[in-house]
């Protein structure tokens, strides 16, 4: 076999593999990911309901579009968590050394 085919066994590289991949795990399921998500799409179809709203719907809620404020405040919540995750991302915990186990 070719010396060069095989990878050369380094721990430290293993390690920051694993924390990289700890690290993407921990952004992807990110609560905050979630409810900016979910704020956004709803925020965006209430909204869209509020916008097409006949006047029946808006004489019944005293000439307010309740449904397009409500939406534009959902949206204007959802991003906010969205930016809130965007400019504070998780960081993965630390995994402790083999030096550190002692």
């Amino acid at each position: 076999m070719d010396d060069h085919s095989e990878r050369a066994h380094d721990p430290l590289v293993e390690e920051t593999e694993e924390a990289r991949r700890k690290s993407a795990a921990a952004r992807l399921f990110d609560i905050r990911r979630v409810i900016g998500g979910l704020f956004v799409a709803y925020g965006l179809i209430v909204g869209l309901v509020g916008l097409f709203d006949g006047q029946a719907e808006v004489d019944k809620a005293q000439s307010v579009r309740i449904n397009l404020w409500a939406g534009a405040a959902m949206l204007v919540f959802g991003l906010l968590f969205l930016v809130w995750q965007w400019l504070r991302p998780v960081e993965a915990p630390a995994l402790p050394r083999e030096d550190d186990k002692r």
